[in-house]
């Protein structure tokens, strides 16, 4: 049988299907009559219905030859182009209400790479997507936003980036453009960073080293830096057991003035040395930019300090003045009218204090304010364990470290900070000209006054002694 439609299909695959189907079987009669088909003598519009149903049966050789079936992504194409074509627009727009603020990003389809683009270029066309995405979102959040000229910007550091060579290639190129106004870091970056004023030897090595035999080789490894530890870290000891000895050290001060100190020697050893730009404590130093750590005793540098003491050191490192300048820097950026930035490398401790600022003003000062206005972390730490290293903006809010209206203004890129941080550098440095110094560390005493002022304007308080206090 060769139903009247056949031959009218043409090339079609309606008509291949149809020519050699035949009649129907006892048993296909059956089928159809459940299906609801006619069970004998075919209809051609159920034929038809039957054909395209099953487009995708197969033919003869020599029929396939005369009337070519589509390809399967043709047919595909064409039910779906069908199915499209069958749903009136009215019904897409109230299904899909959202769907154009959804799809509202750029569209993902880079040009190739050549080899030939610049990097800030690169970053802003090929990441795209995942924590790339993120990176870019964080140096152009960095760049276009937090280095406007009336935005004060923290940095943190934590995790063993000096001694991988992040302080000379980055972080001093920071502080000389300006980008970076004061820093909270741990006490080790602070350390080992004075190998390099002192032209030490820091040398890449392996992870896979072993550790039994550096110990009897006289080294120390951090994962795959490899410093001496006789001729690296003991004569760093040293040389700073004897400036602490000096009699400017002889005194109750604060990390950032005993950093200062410490940097003016290393930049004094740069400069003996034939080096320039090695040292984060000098270049910190010539630029005003203050240092703190946030645990004074948690380092190398505390332990020396520790260790002078036993032998009549008046030197004393007193927290509270940390705590107090740091909040006042804040404060001064948002009653001068500007705002406050934090970019956070890693976690931790520093991540913290650089953060309590705000809590500080909010809660035990009780002066009225918002939170941080931008907020860049680069972290590797999960959200979801408690630590406060995987902290997000958000839960940052409730504490009042972070102003809830500025969320839109708070990145996290979960990644290696000796990847991020120099892509980082270089995006500024190339999109963004220098800006002036603030040299906050020469403004320190000023911003304490207008602290201090404040907190009593909003604390009807007097003096432990009962004595009004001296804001003049």
């Amino acid at each position: 049988m060769n139903p009247s439609w056949a031959g009218e299909a043409g090339a079609g695959e309606v008509g291949i299907w149809a020519a050699h189907m035949g009649s129907p079987g006892a048993g296909a009669q059956a089928r159809n009559a459940r299906r609801g088909a006619p069970p004998a003598g075919r209809t051609d519009e159920w034929l038809a219905r039957r054909a395209k149903r099953f487009a995708w049966g197969t033919a003869p050789a020599d029929l396939i030859a005369v009337n070519p079936p589509m390809a399967r992504t043709e047919r595909r194409n064409l039910r779906q182009r069908e199915q499209l074509f069958d749903t009136p627009d009215w019904l897409k727009q109230k299904q899909c209400p959202h769907k154009a603020k959804y799809m509202a990003g750029p569209r993902i389809q880079p040009r190739n790479i050549t080899g030939k683009e610049k990097l800030p270029d690169l970053i802003d066309a090929t990441f795209l997507a995942y924590n790339g995405a993120r990176l870019r979102e964080g140096v152009q959040l960095f760049t276009n936003r937090m280095l406007e000229p009336d935005v004060t910007v923290g940095l943190s550091v934590s995790g063993a980036l000096t001694p991988a060579g992040l302080g000379c290639s980055s972080i001093i190129p920071l502080i000389k453009a300006g980008f970076v106004d004061w820093i909270v870091s741990t006490g080790a970056n602070l350390y080992h960073d004075l190998h390099f004023a002192l032209n030490f030897p820091v040398h890449a090595g392996s992870p896979k080293f072993d550790d039994t035999d550096l110990r009897d080789n006289d080294l120390v490894r951090i994962y795959d830096v490899v410093i001496p530890y006789s001729d690296g870290l003991m004569a760093t000891d040293e040389i700073l057991r004897e400036i602490m000895l000096q009699p400017e050290f002889q005194k109750e001060m604060g990390t950032a003035e005993l950093h200062y100190l410490i940097g003016r020697y290393a930049a004094e050893w740069e400069r003996k040395n034939g080096l320039k730009d090695v040292s984060v404590m000098a270049a910190a130093y010539r630029a005003g930019v203050p240092c703190y750590t946030s645990s004074p005793g948690d380092s190398t540098i505390g332990m020396n300090v520790a260790g002078v003491e036993l032998r009549g050191s008046k030197l004393r490192v007193n927290p509270s003045i940390d705590v107090n300048e740091t909040t006042s820097f804040v404060l001064a950026a948002k009653r001068g009218g500007g705002r406050s930035a934090v970019v956070l490398l890693g976690g931790g401790s520093p991540k913290n204090f650089m953060l309590q600022t705000e809590p500080q003003i909010q809660e035990v000062l009780r002066i009225k304010e918002f939170g941080q206005d931008f907020f860049l972390q680069i972290t590797d730490a999960r959200p979801d364990t408690g630590g406060l290293s995987g902290a997000t903006p958000s839960e940052a809010v409730s504490w009042g470290k972070v102003d809830p209206a500025r969320l839109p203004d708070a990145v996290v890129c979960y990644t290696d900070s000796t990847i991020a941080l120099p892509l980082m550098t270089h995006y500024a440095l190339a999109r963004r000209k220098r800006r002036k110094l603030r040299r906050l560390y020469d403004q320190r005493a000023a911003c304490m006054k207008a602290l201090t002022r404040e907190y009593f304007t909003h604390n009807k308080v007097k003096m432990i002694d009962g004595s009004e206090p001296d804001l003049g």
